[in-house]
């Protein structure tokens, strides 16, 4: 049964609406179009059984429903298993009036979003987030992508999905960890762009990591819109979208250093301080930001320092960040809490510097 359902626009070249409520994943058959003949649904290997329902609901409406599995974690994110979908498809023999729907977190919706965009030179996309961290992030905006031995995310395409259904009933399951890694992404919406996002936060913190609460739904929510108009006036990265990027720079080195053991929310925190590190050393913002940032993260149970003796790793990786131009790191920083910049070279001594003081003792990991 559905409560009140919040629909956000997002605009661009392909319109579409991200849907918000508390049983809203029986409406997914309801964004398939009448055209579409054949279903892929593809989905993480812990989902087998909400995968197994929606299939039922999808072909009940005569539509045939290809299943297809994916490692969980970022082992789905591999150029094989995009082959072994392809393959998948041609026996299916999958036309463009057909649909792929996403049933998962944010590796299932970069991997099925890249097969959409790839099969055919694109098919009609649904994607269903099922944690917090897809909800706010990974599900809106058409960033699709694979990982590579070179880096995350570093071939994919910009393909807008035709719909976003986000269930909160379906965080029940959601571990405390998982909730927190996606707050991560939701508080970085509220330094770029809105900070009542981090008043819910600093106000009931215990509350904002309860599946349950409104005020959970609320941040959810508001991140969402935050992504939305920043999509909305910038598809491709071409200009203001990169602010969604506060963080990432670091962050992703983090995640290839670690062999993608880190959960992605726990890099961002520490690639947002990294990052309030660097604005504070180069004169950017008040030297009060990189507190306000260790405080808040704490708050919610993420990381907010790394480990000594390991930039030359993380150097190597920020080289081949796809936000870089050239040989410089380009990252982005705040002069304030809501006025993020895009600093187009970072020097390497002021890099340093932010390193140094993110390992000192008592900074959080």
């Amino acid at each position: 049964m559905t409560d009140h359902v919040t629909t956000i626009a997002v605009g661009a070249l392909s319109p579409y609406e991200v849907t918000v409520g508390r049983g809203v994943l029986t409406t997914v058959d309801r964004h398939i179009g009448p055209q579409a003949a054949r279903v892929f649904l593809l989905f993480q290997s812990p989902l087998r059984t909400a995968a197994a329902a929606l299939a039922g609901r999808i072909s009940s409406s005569g539509r045939e429903v290809v299943g297809f599995e994916i490692p969980d974690g970022e082992a789905g994110k591999t150029l094989s298993v995009v082959a072994e979908a392809w393959d998948l498809l041609g026996r299916a023999t999958f036309t463009r009036t057909d649909t792929v729907v996403a049933l998962g977190g944010g590796v299932a919706t970069d991997v099925a979003g890249f097969i959409a965009a790839t099969w055919l030179r694109g098919v009609p996309l649904i994607t269903v987030p099922t944690t917090l961290l897809a909800m706010v992030d990974a599900a809106i905006g058409g960033k699709t992508g694979i990982n590579t031995d070179a880096g995350k995310n570093l071939v994919g395409s910009f393909y807008p999905p035709k719909a976003v259904v986000c269930d909160v009933d379906v965080l029940s399951s959601q571990d405390p960890a998982a909730i927190a890694s996606g707050l991560a992404e939701a508080i970085k919406c509220g330094f770029i762009a809105d900070p009542g996002i981090l008043d819910i936060v600093w106000s009931a913190p215990d509350r904002v990591r309860d599946p349950s609460s409104p005020l959970l739904r609320d941040v959810i929510e508001r991140a969402i819109m935050v992504k939305a108009n920043v999509v909305t006036a910038d598809l491709h990265e071409h200009s203001v979208r990169a602010i969604l990027n506060y963080g990432h720079t670091f962050a992703h080195a983090v995640e290839r250093v670690e062999g993608y053991r880190w959960m992605h929310g726990y890099a961002v925190a520490v690639g947002m301080v990294f990052a309030s590190h660097v604005a504070s050393i180069m004169g950017l913002c008040d030297s009060a930001l990189p507190a306000a940032h260790r405080d808040i993260l704490s708050l919610v149970g993420l990381p907010t320092s790394y480990y000594p003796r390991r930039l030359a790793e993380l150097s190597e990786a920020m080289a081949v960040d796809k936000k870089n131009r050239g040989t410089v790191t380009r990252m982005v920083l705040l002069k304030e809490i809501g006025d993020p910049v895009v600093v187009e070279s970072v020097p390497p001594r002021v890099l340093e510097q932010a390193y140094e003081v993110l390992c000192a003792p008592g900074g959080g990991l």
